[in-house]
């Protein structure tokens, strides 16, 4: 340990100094913090009387007892909240099977199609459940449902963008080009506006498309233009010796890309692809231009419209920041575990 910490940690005068610094902007900012945070705060469910006696001196978590079924499922109606509470957990579930070398099965996929079936029959209802229309979805089940479908949709349209871009046929890839550096040009909350208003002067009369699939749409075709971009630099990054191999073999072009190139170029774009996964995850936030109840617009509107708790929006707000760095920081440790476990063959 003390061999450690003199390498890493005082191993000059300027480490040295930087640590000592970082110590006592410790030992001066902690303790308060910790005061307000834990040892002064109201836990549980309780009045707001009680918060109001601890007020300036310990934070109120009892908002967020009071507050959490408003925040998790937003408008969804009372008496069902069970059904999205279910269905947060089944997208859960299979996040973290998927995650698991183990389960990386062909049934995989068929567990994926089951799972989707039941959080949609949950949400929407039908089939013995009472029907909810998506206008009073909301919560952390439309965050993680904005995100999934956005990973699982624009991951492979983002790959074929990126092969696109560096096709040899000129109008592919002038048309994978345009797309890619226009949709990276704009905002988001433009892209997501314009799904909302012009979607509908491009449909037949008479038809129309939910809100939240015209979000997830929007969503789908931004995040595939930042995939390609990060799938084009591992791409790039694959010696040109692993293209004239495959031709070698005489291995046509899709099954060059899919059994040669792409496994490496992946695996190379992993730490960019996550970072856009990350930024999916959070970007989700956004839809609310559109007037749908994501889970950060929740819990804002949980302390925004209860006069009583309103003054208490602060911790209100750390526990929507605490869920969303759970979530971001599962998927940055478990790119960094995925670039490991695929190098191995690579170090031996």
């Amino acid at each position: 340990m003390t061999t450690w910490m003199r390498a890493n940690l005082f191993s000059s005068p300027a480490n040295a100094a930087t640590t000592l610094s970082m110590l006592a902007l410790l030992a001066w900012a902690l303790p308060p913090a910790l005061q307000w945070l834990v040892f002064d705060a109201v836990w549980g469910r309780a009045p707001v009387a009680a918060c109001d006696a601890v007020r300036g001196h310990g934070a109120c978590w009892a908002v967020v007892a009071e507050k959490f079924r408003f925040m998790m499922f937003a408008v969804y109606p009372y008496g069902e909240q069970w059904r999205p509470a279910i269905a947060i957990g089944v997208l859960c579930t299979l996040l973290v099977i998927s995650a698991i070398r183990w389960f990386w099965r062909p049934w995989l996929a068929a567990l994926w199609v089951l799972g989707i079936a039941v959080t949609f029959w949950l949400m929407g209802g039908g089939a013995g459940l009472a029907p909810v229309r998506t206008e009073l979805w909301g919560g952390l089940p439309v965050t993680l449902i904005l995100a999934i479908f956005g990973v699982a949709f624009a991951f492979p349209l983002g790959v074929l963008l990126a092969l696109g871009r560096r096709s040899q046929l000129p109008i592919i890839r002038a048309m994978s080009v345009i797309y890619i550096e226009v949709i990276r040009g704009v905002p988001l909350i433009t892209v997501l506006f314009m799904a909302s208003v012009m979607f509908a002067l491009f449909l037949p009369e008479g038809m129309r498309i939910e809100q939240l699939l015209r979000a997830q749409i929007a969503i789908i075709l931004f995040v595939a233009a930042y995939l390609a971009e990060g799938v084009r630099g591992g791409l790039q990054a694959v010696p040109r010796g692993q293209y004239e191999a495959a031709e070698a073999l005489g291995l046509p072009y899709w099954k060059t890309m899919g059994l040669v190139i792409l496994p490496q170029a992946l695996r190379v774009s992993i730490p960019s692809i996550v970072n856009s996964f990350i930024s999916l995850f959070k970007d989700t936030s956004l839809v609310v231009i559109i007037a749908i109840y994501d889970f950060a617009y929740a819990v804002k509107k949980s302390v925004e419209t209860d006069f009583s708790w309103k003054k208490y929006f602060i911790e209100a707000f750390l526990f929507s920041i605490v869920v969303y760095w759970v979530f971001c920081f599962a998927m940055s440790k478990y790119s960094q575990w995925l670039e490991r476990e695929l190098a191995r063959g690579e170090r031996r």
